[in-house]
């Protein structure tokens, strides 16, 4: 996105949340497989970082796949998470190279051990870099939330 169409700084939000939806039925208009919709979100995805990094966005919350999704078909999920993987295996680098750190936030226990290794050396890989925080939800939901906070403010009353 050219520099001249982008919001003037004080317009800028410090921290953008997108719930990624639509995949399955943007392939779908396009009679492509579901997981073709998911790589293109990819693509998309990509473009997103660059212009919210460029803009001057501090950090930018994708939720990616949420605990309900576990629901969906077994070879979706099994597909989303190859995806996932390769993904990661993929962008840590152009991640790194750009100065831009990665965190992973939700309940990793459900992901295949290799793709829970894959997410903790891309945030290790990531951790040291200030221009951008990208967080990526991943087995995330409103009731996990809540199970963390309050095992946060247990903790601290504990101290």
């Amino acid at each position: 996105m050219e520099k001249s169409k982008l919001a003037a700084p004080s317009s800028v939000p410090r921290h953008v949340a997108i719930i990624m939806d639509g995949n399955n039925r943007w392939a779908k208009k396009r009679l492509l497989p579901g997981v073709a919709g998911h790589k293109a979100g990819v693509d998309a995805v990509r473009a997103v970082i660059e212009v919210c990094a460029e803009a001057g966005v501090e950090v930018l919350t994708l939720f990616a796949f949420s605990s309900e999704n576990w629901q969906r078909p077994a070879d979706e999920v099994g597909a989303l998470m190859e995806l996932f993987f390769s993904a990661l295996r993929r962008e840590a680098r152009r991640l790194n190279d750009n100065n831009i750190s990665l965190r992973i936030i939700g309940d990793r226990s459900r992901f295949h051990p290799e793709l829970q290794a894959a997410m903790r050396e891309a945030e290790s890989l990531t951790a040291g870099n200030n221009r951008f925080i990208l967080q990526i939800a991943a087995n995330y939901g409103g009731q996990w939330d809540i199970a963390q906070a309050a095992q946060r403010l247990a903790r601290e009353v504990q101290a």
